[in-house]
């Protein structure tokens, strides 16, 4: 049986996606069985954090744990902001990256054990990053175990009402898959009714959701009360080792 590990190994793999990042640019896409592509905002994602990223990064409390950071804009803010902050991804272009912005970064998937866990303040899944692993509810059920009692996620979710998990692989704009194979990886798609839905299910509070620029965000509290192993700790949430996505807007046709 496949394990969530194993399943972002071809996102981690795939050359189209660290050639976009290596460039700054696309096209680049996410290509369904069916033969649909879902754009990917790579431009964006290797620019400089927007306002409404720093809207995003307002609310942040306590240390930030970036899951699938991509190439790093937002750890990097963050980090010039002087706060503690670590991105993780898949991807060894997407941590290079990150690096090389001032970043801290780590190349592992967010299933695999992380520095911190149960300590983090802030836990963030941007750029359509609620769809890894394509099981939404097992991704909050690991957030919840990421984050301090209490502590916060921010999702970015699709301006639709969509509930969708699909397998995908990445592709250029010629639309051929990456040479390794084709393989095809879990992912899901979520407009904020169905994520409040699987959140509401798991005991997470919904504290707040907003739009702006076209985008949506949902933030979620943990339950304060833990029942955890381990309760916080006062030490660095950031492990002393040298720390070395995608946002899916609607579908346009296959060529």
């Amino acid at each position: 049986m496949r394990t969530r590990e194993a399943a972002a190994a071809p996102w981690a793999a795939a050359d189209p996606y660290a050639s976009a990042l290596r460039a700054g640019r696309g096209p680049l896409f996410l290509r369904r069985a069916d033969g649909w592509l879902l754009p990917l905002e790579v431009e964006r994602w290797c620019a400089r954090a927007d306002g409404v990223d720093l809207g995003v990064l307002d609310r942040c409390e306590g240390a930030v744990l970036d899951v699938g950071c991509g190439p790093g804009r937002l750890v990097a803010e963050l980090a010039s902001r002087g706060r503690a902050a670590l991105g993780v991804d898949v991807s060894e272009a997407a941590v290079e990256h990150t690096a090389g912005l001032g970043g801290q970064a780590l190349r592992r998937s967010v299933f695999e054990p992380l520095p911190g866990e149960g300590r983090w303040g802030t836990v963030l899944l941007m750029d359509g990053n609620v769809g890894i692993g394509g099981d939404p509810y097992a991704l909050l059920s690991r957030a919840a175990r990421l984050l301090a009692p209490g502590g916060l996620l921010i999702a970015e979710t699709l301006p639709v009402d969509v509930d969708e998990r699909a397998e995908v692989q990445v592709v250029d704009v010629t639309g051929v898959p990456e040479p390794t194979g084709g393989t095809l990886f879990p992912w899901a798609r979520l407009g904020t009714p169905a994520l409040l839905r699987y959140a509401d299910r798991q005991g997470w509070g919904a504290a707040d959701q907003w739009a702006a620029g076209g985008r949506c965000f949902v933030a979620l509290r943990s339950r304060s009360a833990s029942s955890r192993a381990e309760p916080p700790k006062s030490t660095a949430v950031i492990s002393s080792q040298r720390l070395r996505k995608p946002s899916a807007g609607r579908p346009v046709a296959s060529r």
